[in-house]
């Protein structure tokens, strides 16, 4: 081969390296992804297929590495230590990010949709951008929301049928002010608590109960330590796929592109798994021997009025431009 000949040849080798998408002349990612939920929830699910897109638009450069059942801490925990950049991702609820973004907390408001339409609508909408623009400030990064369900009563006690038998029950609830408030309207006696601590506590009876969405219960199994399931549907729960701006820094922007854009993916997927599994939760929990409630429109109504004053007054301490928005929002997505 003449000198020409292997000038041209080091020189198309060049060009090639040089079309490659930038991500992939990257070095290797490692991208530890921890949550609260065991490997069979809809959480576990959608961490999984977010790492498998992640992979094939990498070509293999970046890893998602899974750490579910809160291997890596609480809520709060994984939350910090994404603020550090010790931990590249979590899913926490909106609650647990309502400590540093307060506005979150209009996410807890109980009773404000009834379907998962509206539910949608008001994350994927003008209120789910504005909250999530407020994360970097905080070191966060958000990509979007993922379902984890509508929000139910469960009890060792008796059934639940209608607000005034929460009365005297010790609930445990989110570490959150708008969920403490909730349950007092109802003279319940609720009970923060990290969720990895739960099934101790009702297992012991240190608290009556909990509320979480349907696939929650089932999974973690606490059918073996409660007998009552009642169908309040108070709260819309969801998880925000989160990333640490210390580490999302270091990517480059077709890196970043690659996560967001299966992030999006993964939403699609994990919502849809997630209301199916719910929708089959039920009559599971039914078969393992919980006595199931269902509410009466009736009672669900009055329930939704007696916590109109919560609304008001969180409302009142939060961004008055968010509040507005939040409020013609609601106005908007009740059609749906």
């Amino acid at each position: 081969m003449t000198k020409s000949e292997i000038r041209r040849t080091l020189l198309l080798a060049a060009l090639c390296v040089g079309a490659l998408p930038a991500a992939f002349a990257q070095e290797a990612r490692t991208i530890r992804f921890g949550h609260l939920n065991n490997s069979d929830h809809p959480m576990s699910m959608g961490a999984r297929k977010f790492a498998e897109l992640v992979a094939a638009k990498s070509a293999g450069k970046m890893t998602v590495k899974e750490f579910p059942a809160s291997q890596l801490g609480s809520e709060l925990q994984q939350q910090a230590a994404l603020q550090g950049g010790v931990q590249e991702m979590t899913a926490p609820a909106p609650t647990s990010l309502a400590g540093i973004v307060k506005e979150f907390g209009l996410l807890d408001f109980p009773f404000i949709v009834s379907n998962f339409k509206q539910a949608d609508a008001l994350l994927d909408g003008p209120v789910g951008k504005a909250l999530l623009a407020k994360l970097p400030e905080k070191g966060l990064v958000g990509l979007g929301f993922w379902d984890l369900g509508f929000r139910n009563v469960t009890n060792s006690k008796h059934p639940i049928a209608k607000g005034e038998d929460l009365d005297g029950l010790k609930l445990r609830v989110i570490p959150n002010p708008v969920f403490l408030e909730t349950f007092k309207t109802f003279k319940a006696n609720p009970v923060p608590m990290p969720f990895g601590e739960l099934y101790s506590a009702l297992e012991t009876h240190a608290v009556d109960g909990q509320e979480n969405p349907f696939s929650v219960i089932l999974s973690n199994k606490f059918f073996e330590v409660q007998k009552y399931v009642s169908a309040t549907n108070h709260v819309y729960a969801s998880n925000i796929l989160l990333v640490s701006k210390k580490f999302w820094d270091k990517l480059t922007p077709a890196e970043q592109k690659i996560m967001q854009d299966a992030a999006n993916e993964a939403i699609v997927y994990q919502r849809q798994v997630s209301r199916d599994i719910a929708g089959k939760a039920v009559a599971e929990l039914k078969s393992k021997g919980m006595q199931y409630t269902e509410l009466a429109p009736a009672e669900i109504a009055k329930m939704q009025a007696a916590v109109k004053p919560i609304h008001q007054k969180f409302a009142a301490e939060y961004d008055p431009a968010i509040v507005k928005l939040f409020n013609a929002e609601l106005e908007r997505i009740q059609k749906l």
